[in-house]
C-alpha cells in the first residue's frame, strides 16, 4: 500500500498533505504517529467525563493535527465538539448529541488506525 492509497483509505486529501507538509516522508512520519499520539484518547475519554476544559483543549488539538495531516473531514466532526465547547460559546447541543458525537469520530478514527497499522505492515 502506498501513501497515497492509506490517504484514499482513510478519506484523506493527500494533495492538501502535500501543500501543508511539503514532503512525503514528513506525511508518512506523522500520519503513522496519529495512533501513538494519544490525542483522539484524550479527546474519547474527555467525552467520557464531558469536562468542558478538556473537550475543547483535545477536540482543538486534534482538529489541528488533522488539518495540517489532510484529513479534512475528520477535522471538520472533530471542529464541531471544539466548537460547542470553546469557552465563552453558549452550548447548543445536548450532552446525548455531544456523546453520539464523540462516538462517530471514535469509530471514525478506529478505522484509520487500523488503515495506518495495515500501511506500517506493509
Amino acid at each position: 500500500m502506498t501513501l497515497k492509497e492509506l490517504y484514499q483509505d482513510i478519506g484523506g486529501d493527500y494533495d492538501q498533505a502535500i501543500r501543508i507538509m511539503r514532503a512525503e516522508k514528513l506525511i508518512q512520519k506523522h500520519i503513522c504517529k496519529l495512533p501513538k499520539k494519544g490525542v483522539v484518547d484524550a479527546l474519547l475519554a474527555a467525552g467520557e467525563t464531558m469536562d468542558p476544559t478538556q473537550l475543547f483543549e483535545a477536540s482543538h488539538a486534534v482538529k489541528g493535527i488533522a488539518s495540517n495531516l489532510g484529513l479534512a473531514s475528520f477535522a471538520a466532526a472533530v471542529s464541531e465538539i471544539s466548537e460547542e465547547f470553546r469557552p465563552g460559546a453558549g452550548r447548543t447541543m445536548s450532552d446525548a448529541e455531544v456523546k453520539d458525537k464523540i462516538a462517530g469520530i471514535g469509530a471514525t478514527y478506529q478505522k484509520m488506525v487500523d488503515c495506518i497499522n495495515r500501511y506500517e505492515a506493509g
